[in-house]
């Protein structure tokens, strides 16, 4: 049976997993991410392979703009310093002899959720990653919305919902990830002065007025994010991730009725299903299903 090797790249860990043609996790391992990123990658690989001989194939998901086409980042934030401009599907099948495919972090969480997870069996399906920044993954009539010029296609973090509102790490103004992500629910409590963590928000939120208006503005922003997509998609669901997500049974109440106030046609929105497995299982996906 096939086996092949998927890779997560995130901002603080990268995650690897060995998946067979049936999505099942054989093996799975979490390491921290180190930069320079490219030869710490390249290292634990080929130990993994050196390990698992019978792998035949490497897909790998990124943080960052990617070119598919070329299997190369095109632009990534000071998350990951240097990964810019990294060719990493040449250099790594050079390394191991072994076929790669690379494709964005939040597109391949939308494969994964699509194939095995929340939206099987759709062919819209729009899924928004929620963690240090706001990811965005697009299946559109069964194929991923990915690559461009640019490498930045369903970028959707980076659509302006507050013109001149507050920088963004692409250095624009306003983006919607300074307002929908991890790190923008870091600074709305900052902003607040509430001595509280994000999960602690939505805790607080049942019973503290002050914490609950700040989760009401973030998920104000996210109706309006959502509205915005499906007047152009018009999916037919629409799935959470990200860090964000695990508090999602505090806030979705309070989502959906700031939808209904915005959205065209009523959407469902469902949390991610594999959650952490779904990086690893949908970068499995580019080279088990292709």
């Amino acid at each position: 049976m096939e086996k092949v090797l998927g890779v997560d790249i995130g901002g603080t860990k990268i995650r690897m997993g060995i998946i067979d043609a049936s999505g099942q996790i054989i093996y799975e391992e979490k390491i921290p991410t180190i930069i320079p990123l490219y030869p710490y990658l390249e290292e634990n690989i080929l130990r993994i392979l050196a390990e698992q001989p019978e792998v035949q194939a490497i897909g790998i998901g990124t943080h960052g703009f990617v070119d598919p086409k070329q299997g190369k980042v095109i632009y990534a934030a000071e998350t990951l310093p240097g990964w810019t401009d990294t060719p990493v599907k040449e250099w790594l099948q050079k390394a191991t002899g072994k076929r790669v495919e690379v494709e964005n972090d939040a597109n391949v969480v939308a494969l994964a959720e699509a194939k095995f997870g929340a939206a099987q069996g759709l062919d819209r399906v729009v899924v928004l990653t929620l963690g240090t920044g706001l990811g965005g993954g697009v299946l559109w009539d069964g194929k991923l919305l990915s690559g461009g010029p640019h490498g930045g296609a369903a970028e959707l973090g980076h659509m302006i919902l507050y013109p001149n509102g507050v920088k963004c790490a692409c250095g624009r103004l306003g983006c919607s990830e300074m307002y929908v992500s991890g790190t923008a629910l870091k600074r709305r409590i900052k902003e607040a002065g509430l001595p509280v963590t994000p999960p602690e928000l939505f805790e607080n939120a049942q019973t503290d007025p002050a914490a609950k208006k700040v989760v009401e503005e973030f998920t104000a922003d996210l109706a309006l994010v959502i509205s915005s997509l499906q007047a152009v998609f018009d999916m037919e669901m629409v799935i959470i991730g990200g860090g964000v997500s695990e508090a999602a049974g505090l806030w979705m109440a309070s989502l959906q009725e700031k939808m209904d106030t915005v959205l065209l046609n009523p959407v469902p929105v469902e949390v991610a299903q594999f959650e952490n497995d779904a990086g690893i299982l949908g970068a499995a996906l580019l080279v088990l299903e292709n």
